[in-house]
């Protein structure tokens, strides 16, 4: 009775990503020339014949009504036919919830499946938003901690020795958010293969398909691992691919069991998405993969450029990333070193220093699971990034 907010709510941490992001910008309105690498966030426009839907979808008054909880009929169709074609993992229509963004998904697939105690494992370097959906849910998250040595890759091993008789659910994520880590086919099918020996749960997100670079490719698990069956639930949506951030249109595909669960929550927390974004989600999930090729190109040339420039820099290693738009380098020789004057004892401090004395925002490792390492989102212009980093390494060689 003496408290004002919720013990479940209160406890909840804020996005670090969104945090840093809304500070770079505050001080960017303040007239500070700060460079953004915090939000994950593709710096395209969307494409214009999705936006051209979206306009005539606004003129339609059917549009200006209440639809089904679980989407359009015609776009819960068109993500079945994008994931058959996409991924070769066959789908109906009534087995797609269609969600407001990839957040709702996720909190929606951690509410439906967990009970409390119910653990999840959940390789770190992890997003941040994970960990509080499946507490939210009643849910222990269990970290599987891996690092730069192995490209930050989980094993059957680490997550074996993880489980234990409370592990309901596995949490895969390829490309990575943070690390920009993806596992190679035969590692996403044994790990799909042990899961479903255990009697698993596997929840994949797979916002970052096809983000993928070089001879690196985003296989799925609920393809290379036929033997999870039913025991699957995917998570996608247009945000990454369609640089469609602001849309707000993601879905949820599972098993029917799954789906009605996941729609009767939605029923009491939003009801559908809005129609207008959601013929707009028709519209790119409906065309063909032009737009996101572009991008892809420009990502991968940015990918190169600050692999290289981080790399240089005394007391910083960075691995390569193979998907995504995120460098995830380990700065732990940075820490304890005088950068003018200051000292940053974590990788927090750090970000802390770099935004005061670079004008670079950045979000560090404590965000993601993994103090000692920062996140570096390079989905913004060649120039910005160049200058960006640049500014990092002077900081470091004045020193």
């Amino acid at each position: 009775m003496g408290t004002r907010i919720s013990d479940r709510i209160s406890a909840i941490a804020e996005s670090a990503t969104l945090a840093v992001d809304a500070k770079a910008k505050a001080l960017q309105a303040a007239g500070r020339p700060v460079i953004g690498f915090g939000a994950g966030e593709p710096d395209f426009p969307t494409p214009d014949y999705i936006v051209q839907a979206a306009v005539a979808a606004a003129r339609q008054p059917r549009y200006h009504r209440y639809t089904p909880v679980a989407g359009l009929p015609e776009l819960r169709a068109a993500v079945a036919a994008k994931t058959v074609r996409d991924s070769g993992y066959p789908v109906e229509a009534s087995g797609v919830l269609i969600t407001n963004g990839g957040k709702q998904a996720v909190y929606n697939a951690f509410a439906t499946l967990l009970d409390p105690g119910d653990e999840v494992l959940l390789v770190a370097p992890y997003w941040t938003t994970y960990p509080e959906a499946i507490r939210l849910a009643g849910g222990v998250p269990v970290p599987v901690l891996t690092d730069e040595t192995t490209g930050y890759l989980a094993t059957v091993e680490q997550l074996d020795a993880a489980r234990t008789e409370r592990t309901k659910v596995l949490l895969f994520v390829s490309p990575s958010n943070p690390s920009g880590a993806v596992y190679p086919p035969e590692q996403v099918e044994a790990i799909g293969s042990w899961a479903a020996e255990q009697g698993l749960w596997v929840v994949t997100d797979e916002i970052y398909e096809h983000l993928v670079y070089g001879e690196h490719r985003h296989v799925s698990i609920a393809t290379a691992a036929p033997a999870l069956g039913d025991r699957v639930v995917v998570l996608n949506g247009v945000a990454k691919t369609y640089a469609m951030t602001g849309w707000r249109v993601g879905w949820l595909i599972g098993a029917p069991d799954v789906v009605r669960a996941a729609t009767n929550l939605q029923s009491h927390a939003t009801s559908n998405v809005s129609n207008v974004a959601q013929a707009a989600a028709l519209a790119a999930v409906s065309g063909d993969l032009s737009a996101v090729a572009d991008m892809r190109t420009a990502f991968d040339r940015r990918r190169r450029t600050i692999v290289e420039m981080l790399s240089a820099i005394d007391g910083v290693v960075c691995p390569s990333p193979g998907g995504a738009f995120y460098a995830y380098p380990q700065v732990k020789g940075l820490l304890g070193r005088s950068l003018r004057g200051r000292t940053a004892a974590s990788s927090a401090e750090l970000a802390g220093l770099i935004l005061d004395e670079a004008e670079v925002a950045v979000v560090p490792g404590e965000a993601f699971g993994t103090p000692g390492y920062l996140r570096l989102s390079y989905a913004l212009g060649d120039a910005d990034l160049a200058e960006g980093i640049g500014r990092i390494q002077k900081l470091v060689a004045d020193s």
